[in-house]
């Protein structure tokens, strides 16, 4: 945490951390709560948090702050176990899961993903989990392996999905059989709505979502995982190292049946409604487990007992990554520790508003907020715990999960189209046609508003009662 930072509100934890809150706080949220209690339906992760914030009585930042430090535990753990299974040495374990800490928050390849996130959210969970799964499975322990897919599909169905995937190909890999039921994890096209204008356009709008969208690097970041896997795999295969050997095996074979499902979804038309599974997001579990290879072998050939290669490796590797932290949030502290004064003006804004207006007043604000310099991706909703219009950001990734959201996401996005140039008379009509009745705003387009808070950049207005069509 030290080195990756913590930061409990940013990007998808605006889709979260409002479930949560509503479920210790049934009021708040009254007005378009789709866009989060659509994800919060699909997984127990927020009733979970939300039991733990009952069972406990502790603050819900302090259970967050816990159970992600909670999560990264288990995932470290989980990595010294694959590293023990795969080189049968402690020492090429501790190298595994300090190699997956030092990298934490590396991109994987461009899934818009990284191992784990600075905040906790289902992932969290699920990579942990998805790691013992394979552990597990490596071992030989398949009763243990079917516990952890269950709890992977009670916190994050997709991701169970994909490591069951992963151990069924170790399975038939192992036994030097085809992996013909691999095909039954697929979910079926019935499941799926029909495609709308309005959802397709959504779909377009994330690029990561389709294969040959991808830049040049990011194309490398398939294809350079597998030739380090294999080179690995035939150390491993010299050596007599089996267990790591069928896992690199098992790891290539499954970034190509990924990829592979994924240039269909893309080159067939009819298939892209099939875009939101983002099968290669799969290749979060082959990050794992190159890091986890890498990290062993790296531990048992050059490493060895001598504390200072130890040093020289990995405290470079930490430094590297808390550099790029610290320009991926520069606005904001490194560590939002619950109390923490801070003194992001986005952050300070929406603080206000949590503390100073009505719990059904009903917001809009920047649809671009969260991508804007210094605003550091900071969700309004989970902060300020206030009903907000919809975005253009978070929102729309909501969209692309749940297409009966599209038509009215649309419709909000549209009517915030050129939100830089509103003024008062924009801001009316928003009220007249949502019944929105307060406003983030920067300061140029306070004028004429009723501001009862400003900063530097920002201001929290309302339209004047005497003047607007709709009294407060």
């Amino acid at each position: 945490m030290l080195v990756h930072g913590y930061h409990p509100f940013v990007e998808d934890a605006e889709i979260y951390v409002p479930g949560i809150k509503q479920l210790l706080h049934p009021a708040l949220y009254p007005l378009n709560q789709v866009f989060f209690a659509s994800h919060a339906s699909m997984t127990l992760y927020p009733n979970l948090i939300a039991w733990s914030a009952r069972l406990t009585h502790f603050p819900l930042e302090w259970v967050l702050l816990g159970w992600h430090f909670g999560c990264i535990l288990l995932l470290l753990a989980g990595c010294w176990q694959l590293g023990k299974a795969c080189f049968q040495s402690e020492r090429a374990a501790w190298g595994a899961s300090l190699m997956v800490g030092a990298l934490l928050t590396i991109p994987v390849a461009g899934t818009a993903l990284y191992i784990m996130d600075q905040y906790l959210n289902p992932r969290s969970f699920s990579t942990a989990t998805a790691i013992w799964i394979i552990a597990s499975a490596l071992e030989g322990k398949y009763l243990r392996a079917a516990i952890w897919i269950a709890v992977t599909a009670l916190i994050h169905p997709l991701m169970a999905v994909f490591s069951l995937a992963l151990i069924l190909l170790l399975f038939f890999v192992e036994r030097a059989r085809p992996p013909r039921t691999l095909a039954a994890v697929l979910v079926p096209a019935s499941l799926f709505p029909p495609l709308t204008p309005a959802y397709v356009r959504t779909l377009n709008s994330h690029s990561y979502f389709f294969i040959l969208r991808w830049e040049w690097f990011e194309w490398l970041g398939i294809f350079g995982p597998v030739l380090i896997l294999w080179g690995i795999a035939r150390w491993a295969k010299s050596r007599g190292r089996l267990s790591l050997w069928t896992l690199c095996k098992t790891t290539i074979a499954f970034s190509f049946l990924c990829l592979l499902a994924a240039l269909v979804i893309t080159l067939v038309p009819s298939l892209v409604r099939f875009a939101e599974l983002q099968t290669m997001r799969g290749l979060l579990l082959v990050y794992v487990v190159l890091l986890v290879s890498s990290g062993g072998l790296l531990a048992e050939c050059l490493l060895h007992a001598e504390l200072w290669r130890w040093v020289a490796v990995f405290a470079p590797l930490s430094a590297g990554m808390f550099y790029a932290q610290r320009q991926l949030f520069p606005a904001t502290h490194h560590l939002e520790f619950p109390g923490r004064r801070e003194h992001n003006v986005w952050v300070e804004t929406f603080s206000w508003v949590r503390g100073n207006t009505p719990v059904d007043a009903y917001f809009a604000l920047n649809p671009e907020h969260m991508r804007l310099p210094g605003e550091d991706q900071h969700g309004f909703r989970a902060i300020a715990e206030r009903s907000m219009l919809a975005d253009t950001v978070k929102d729309s990734g909501a969209v692309t999960m749940f297409p009966a959201l599209a038509e009215t996401w649309q419709e909000q996005a549209d009517a915030q189209r050129g939100w830089k140039d509103f003024r008062r008379s924009d801001f009316e009509k928003l009220k007249d046609r949502f019944g929105v009745n307060w406003f983030v705003l920067e300061q140029s387009q306070a004028l004429g508003m009723d501001c009862l808070y400003r900063n530097s950049s920002l201001s929290v207005c309302r339209i004047p009662v005497e003047n607007s069509h709709r009294g407060q």
